[in-house]
């Protein structure tokens, strides 16, 4: 499987891409999530040939992303934490989905390879929680008997920014666990029991990768690019599955975007017995009323380029593109929904 091939490192990413040149370009600006970060980029360099735009995305995380957007410093914002529609009402904003992925536990424990660790909800919880701090405990070794596993101390590793990855895990952890959800909740900051936090997924994953004994959560890509084993993980219906394209679509089908107001989704803990547990879409912020419709349109135009002629590239990611029925969807919101000064549709 072809593999984003660029080197994500400790320290925020940021995508500063000059596409094919032309005197008439229009410069967009965009900040936020970490998780499609993969995505966007490749979708970009693979549209250089297509247009004279400069696009420039800061990897900052969702909650950046967020307060960028509605200061009006970017001309979109990024964010897989999904605002509910009163939220979107307040800040004049629409939202929409581009990608579904899964967050993953990642661990570094010596002589333990991909999928070999085998964890629940409720146990990953306490894990994170601090309430497991061994991974010889008992609730580990009950359910990985025939895995041999070190009396060592576990290093929990967490994101240090606010980060709609973060929402996505501990939304997971708030619907497997209710002591989890009574003291630490789900939001794209929480204040976590235990661990060192790290910067964006690429900050997280660097972490882990470094530190023994550690177990963190990164979006897929980021785990494979880092080569960073990653946990099976017990689903709602009790089976025991491995992150893949297959295991996030599965969660994905669940998605009713048709009926769900400003296409509020969350995808964690969805029924099925192939479905990865901690799966999510991820999500653009723009202004209703743009100040700047030319940018506004060359950011539409880009999205809509990556629907409808990235899907193989998103898919090489494990990322799982929108079918054309949610796309169709999302191109007629940004018809009736974003506006320019005169009042005249953005997206025709």
């Amino acid at each position: 499987m072809q593999i984003f091939n660029r080197a994500l490192t400790g320290t925020l990413a940021a995508i500063s891409l000059t596409l094919a040149s032309s005197a008439y370009a229009v410069d967009i600006t965009g900040a936020g999530a970490t998780f499609p970060y993969p995505i966007y980029a490749k979708w970009a360099d693979a549209y250089n040939v297509k247009t004279g735009t400069k696009l420039n995305y800061q990897s900052i995380g969702s909650g950046g992303g967020i307060k960028q957007i509605q200061n009006k410093t970017v001309d979109f914002g990024a964010s897989d934490k999904p605002l509910k529609p009163e939220e979107l009402d307040k800040s004049g904003l629409i939202q929409f989905p581009t990608v579904v992925g899964g967050v993953v536990p990642v661990i570094n424990i010596p002589g333990v390879g991909n999928g070999e660790l085998r964890l629940s909800g409720e146990v990953l919880a306490n894990i994170f929680l601090k309430k497991i701090t061994k991974w010889n405990d008992a609730a580990i070794k009950a359910l990985n008997p025939n895995l041999a596993l070190p009396d060592a101390a576990i290093t929990v590793v967490h994101r240090s920014d606010g980060s709609g990855t973060t929402f996505v895990f501990a939304n997971y952890l708030s619907k497997v666990s209710k002591e989890w959800n009574d003291k630490v909740g789900a939001d794209t900051s929480v204040s976590w029991p235990a661990g060192i936090g790290g910067k964006g997924n690429e900050g997280v994953a660097s972490y882990a990768q470094r530190i023994k004994y550690s177990i963190g959560y990164v979006e897929y890509a980021y785990a494979k690019q880092n080569g960073l084993p990653y946990v099976t993980m017990q689903n709602r219906e009790g089976e025991f599955v491995k992150p893949s394209i297959d295991s996030f679509q599965a969660a994905a089908q669940y998605a009713d975007w048709e009926h769900a107001s400003g296409f509020y989704e969350i995808l964690t803990n969805e029924p099925g017995k192939t479905t990865w547990p901690i799966a999510g879409a991820t999500f653009i912020l723009m202004h209703k009323n743009q100040d700047k419709p030319a940018n506004a349109k060359e950011v539409v135009k880009f999205f809509d380029w990556g629907y409808n002629n990235g899907g193989q590239m998103a898919k090489s990611l494990d990322y799982v593109p929108m079918p054309a029925s949610v796309i169709s969807l999302i191109e007629a919101h940004w018809k009736n929904n974003l506006k320019g000064k005169d009042g005249a549709a953005i997206w025709q």
